[in-house]
């Protein structure tokens, strides 16, 4: 407890959850620093891909970045719209539940979580990548330094929503004050310094392998899109009113998303500069502005810590939308508990132990993970946009003619961009996410058919038979010895009922004979039975024992009591046989069988 609250600090009262909520700014920092982020690899992902098909191609980055921005302001729109429509927050959906049903909603969900882990992962990842490429010593070390980041993100998030927001928000303006210092130092060093000499031209092979290579770059520059749903999905999170001030975030968000893509894109065309496996391409384009100084070490800093700090977007919404799915009964319970600091921690927690795992298995490779990225939100963009055209039409009010046009129009394009990722990523690992959304979707639906089958069997009605009354009670003390446990057990047994028998599984006949003589000595007036186990089974002696017992009494309860001596010390606990915890274990399946403790407390 005491390593808890310093990691975590003390708890925090129900009461002041409306005091934790974010204004404006922290909102900013939190739930946009993912999309605000993507500029530090953007950018870099359509260069990447163009440079395939030579580098005639190159100059298609600018205007392949401002298609990516026209969808960045379509979506902010929708998202604006949706925040107002459901301003309870769950985002897509919530929407998609709502007006498409359950399992359009669901699917919306899983991949929105899904996306979320790799939100953190490549995110991670992507930050320190920056790092390496400013100290490439440290390039061996990149899982490590992920996992690290990964652990120091989910702690401060367990620390409560507020205390995040402080942490983070200054990283977050950092970077933001570094970024336009790059896109106006770059703007003024064009006009001053020679243009650099064009790289060697090398064209594409034929028009159609061109087409297919820009579409390509499309699908990986729309990384940049991940991030822009996560306001409408953390509505409840920001101050009242809780609509307008997250409208206000999105649109903040969107503006400075498009500033930064656009402004990156062009620079590092101006400059020629081409992608790097060792070095980013903001890495180089800053080097060109400023060459290896103060400055530049500055923005290779603060490009970092945004990059791992965009993972908690993911942290501040998984847990958000976790607990909403939980709520509806579509993912664990315990997923819609709040912890000591009001945060949803057990979301926390899974986030951080998924998200560790892929960066275990991909190596901490960002080039690896970006193929994974946008499948996921782009599924949840196209549910939500065709929720809200649904919404529309069922609901209609002030505009809504002019709202059905614009969602039908944002349904029909996130779904012609979702074919294209999917198809130009496929067998780059996209495959991997089309595979999981389906899987994580039938996981769903089976816990929900689980939870309503519990809730039906538990109901109590009016109608309902009453169960007959039991007609005898049988107690049992399995004992492995005579000792101060024991004596407690016996006593308590014989509170609960006349017909009380200890049960002693004889592994060693000569410890049986001396356990025989003790029992009879100490006068308990509880008969001892001897069950024989040839195979040194307690286990199934013991059940063979409570069958019988069953057989002879049909409408009977047997409670078996365990003597449990109880250590002081935690570590104590290591040195002792946890027998009384293993019979708990089964006998919890065994039918008209109830299991109770009787503890004794040691002193040291």
């Amino acid at each position: 407890m005491s390593l808890k609250r310093f990691l975590i600090g003390n708890p925090i009262e129900s009461v002041r959850e409306k005091h934790e909520r974010l204004n404006k700014l922290m909102g900013l920092a939190v739930f946009s620093s993912d999309a605000l982020s993507s500029v530090a690899y953007g950018p870099e992902e359509i260069l990447l891909a163009l440079i395939v098909g030579g580098t005639a191609l190159l100059h298609s980055s600018i205007l392949i970045a401002s298609g990516i921005v026209l969808l960045v302001a379509i979506d902010a729109t929708w998202y604006f719209q949706t925040i107002h429509a459901y301003p309870s927050g769950g985002g897509a959906y919530i929407v998609a539940k709502d007006n498409l049903g359950d399992y359009p909603g669901v699917v919306a969900g899983a991949a929105l979580l899904i996306d979320y882990v790799l939100t953190v992962t490549v995110s991670i990842s992507a930050g320190i990548a920056a790092i390496t490429s400013a100290f490439p010593a440290l390039h061996n070390q990149t899982v490590l330094m992920c996992l690290l980041a990964t652990a120091f993100i989910m702690v401060i998030n367990l620390r409560g929503v507020r205390e995040s927001g402080q942490v983070f928000s200054i990283p977050v303006y950092i970077f933001l004050g570094c970024l336009f210092l790059l896109i106006a130092m770059s703007f003024v060093k064009s006009f001053t310094v020679l243009r650099p000499p064009p790289v060697a031209y090398k064209a594409a092979a034929s028009n159609t392998l061109a087409l297919f290579i820009i579409l390509r770059a499309f699908a990986s520059g729309c990384a940049t899109l991940t991030g822009i749903e996560a306001v409408s999905n953390g509505v409840r999170a920001f101050r009242a009113p809780e609509a307008r001030n997250a409208g206000i975030t999105l649109i903040w968000m969107a503006a400075l998303l498009g500033v930064l893509t656009i402004g990156i894109a062009y620079f590092s065309d101006f400059y020629r500069i081409l992608p790097n496996e060792n070095e980013t391409v903001l890495s180089q384009l800053a080097k060109m502005v400023f060459s290896k100084g103060v400055i530049y070490y500055t923005i290779q800093f603060a490009t970092s810590l945004i990059l791992i700090l965009a993972a908690n977007t993911a942290f501040a919404d998984f847990p958000r939308l976790s607990s909403i799915m939980a709520t509806d009964r579509f993912l664990p319970r315990q997923l819609s508990n709040r912890g000591d600091r009001l945060v949803f921690s057990n979301g926390i927690v899974l986030l951080g132990f998924f998200s560790s795992m892929l960066v275990v298995l991909f190596s901490g490779d960002t080039h690896a993970l970006i193929p994974l990225y946008a499948v996921g939100v782009f599924t949840a963009f196209t549910l939500s946009q065709a929720g809200m055209v649904k919404h529309w039409i069922k609901y209609k009010g002030s505009g809504w003619k002019k709202n059905i046009l614009i969602n039908g129009l944002g349904t029909v394009t996130t779904a012609i961009v979702l074919v294209i990722i999917s198809v130009e990523k496929f067998s780059h690992g996209a495959w991997i996410v089309l595979v999981a959304i389906p899987c994580l979707v039938i996981l769903m639906k089976k816990i929900h058919s689980h939870y309503l089958s519990v809730a039906e069997q538990l109901s109590v009605t009016s109608c309902e038979i009453e169960q007959p009354e039991f007609k005898h009670h049988s107690v049992i003390i399995p004992i492995s010895g005579i000792q101060q446990a024991v004596i407690g057990a016996v006593k308590y047994a014989k509170a609960l009922s006349n017909d009380v028998a200890a049960l002693y599984v004889c592994l060693d006949p000569a410890e049986t004979q001396n356990i025989r003589a003790k029992w009879d000595q100490q006068c308990m007036g509880v008969p001892l039975i001897i069950l024989d186990s040839p195979y040194r089974s307690i286990k199934e002696s013991l059940l063979d024992y409570i069958d019988e017992v069953q057989g002879r009494y049909k409408d009977g309860v047997i409670t078996v009591v365990l003597p449990e001596f109880v250590p002081s010390k935690w570590w104590h606990h290591l040195l002792h046989n946890q027998t009384a915890l293993f019979i708990k274990g089964i006998l919890l399946f065994k039918k008209g069988t109830v299991s109770t403790s009787v503890p004794f407390h040691l002193r040291r």
